[in-house]
């Protein structure tokens, strides 16, 4: 009896990569599992070579009729216990059948697209809170958190690849180029650190603002845009210092990567990241949209070799307690017996 994983967004992004990774990651634990997605070429055939069974749905609209009997059809032959919808527009599209819904919630959405599912998981115990304060059952909520993994060939990228001098302090931002994510406030910071480096991997819809941003401020010259990358553990490996300045952050997932990898993380104190981050112990933390402070930090880092180690030893300590693969999967796996899906 099978999970079936349910994702509506086409895009590449923090949830989307965490979708293939935890997919992947049941499936080393001997769950059979199944995924109906939208259209992305990369995620059906990762999922692909993991083994899984895939369904490309349109995931459309409000006046997309056509999804929701597909997926149910495809639940079907997979013999389906649990139907677990990402976000929102897949709850939208879930079908009702003989299997338990499950809706996985990585911010605080709106609920009326859950109404009739038995069961929700929140990444953050704020969220889960929160979810309990607009009325839903405390009973049926769960918060089960994103793991970390490093693969186990993980190493840094050649520096020169990327036009970057090898022993240049080098600050990586990852993350979608949206506003919330405030890289400008990255690159407002860079422009107090002559002789730093800055790579930005992710896509979206600033990235003209913001390499316009990076030539008024005189420090395009030191910045990179990456893109879209699928060695994100190459990156970490390479950097000296992880910057997540983010505006809004249920989570912070970039930290827990970061940590996992070995690599000193400066974050602002958005929710996500003030939850995670044990300012002064396994990270610091500086105001939301301001440069002059994550500049400052960002130096006092790179200053300090022994309190950078310090901070990433604490940070490696964090995730192994409570952001391991195998905890987090036990606790899917829990929860899916509790249906009859594992």
């Amino acid at each position: 009896m099978s999970v079936l994983h349910l994702l509506g967004t086409a895009g590449e992004g923090g949830a989307e990569t965490y979708f293939v990774d935890l997919l992947k990651a049941l499936n080393r634990a001997h769950l059979p599992q199944a995924a109906a997605i939208r259209g992305n070429a990369g995620r059906e055939a990762r999922l692909k070579r993991a083994g899984l069974p895939v369904r490309v749905l349109r995931f459309g609209g409000p006046i997309d009729i056509l999804t929701r009997p597909a997926a149910a059809g495809f639940a079907s032959l997979q013999r389906t216990k649990v139907a677990l919808a990402w976000m929102n527009r897949a709850a939208r599209h879930t079908p009702r059948g003989p299997w338990a819904r499950i809706g996985r919630l990585g911010g605080y959405y709106s609920l009326k697209y859950y109404k009739g599912f038995d069961h929700l998981v929140a990444n953050t115990e704020d969220i889960a809170e929160w979810i309990v304060g607009q009325g839903w059952p405390a009973g049926r909520v769960a918060c089960i958190p994103n793991f970390a993994a490093v693969p186990p060939n993980a190493s840094p990228i050649d520096r020169a690849t990327l036009a970057t001098p090898p022993d240049a302090p080098l600050l990586l931002a990852m993350g979608r180029l949206h506003e919330a994510k405030a890289h400008d406030i990255s690159l407002q910071a860079l422009a107090q650190l002559p002789g730093a480096y800055l790579w930005i991997a992710g896509v979206g819809p600033q990235e003209a603002k913001l390499k316009g941003l990076a030539e008024a401020l005189g420090v395009a010259e030191r910045v990179r845009f990456l893109g879209w990358r699928t060695d994100a553990s190459a990156l970490y490996r390479t950097a000296d210092v992880c910057v997540f300045p983010s505006r809004y952050e249920p989570l912070g997932n970039v930290i827990i990567q970061a940590w996992a990898h070995g690599l000193p993380v400066i974050a602002a104190a958005a929710q996500g990241p003030a939850a995670l981050i044990r300012d002064g112990e396994d990270g610091l933390l500086v105001p939301v949209d301001d440069a002059d402070a994550l500049a400052a930090g960002v130096h006092r880092l790179l200053a300090d070799p022994a309190l950078r180690a310090r901070l990433a030893a604490a940070g490696a300590r964090h995730v192994e307690a409570e952001f391991s693969e195998a905890a987090v999967v036990a606790q899917w796996k829990a929860l899916f017996a509790d249906y009859g899906a594992a």
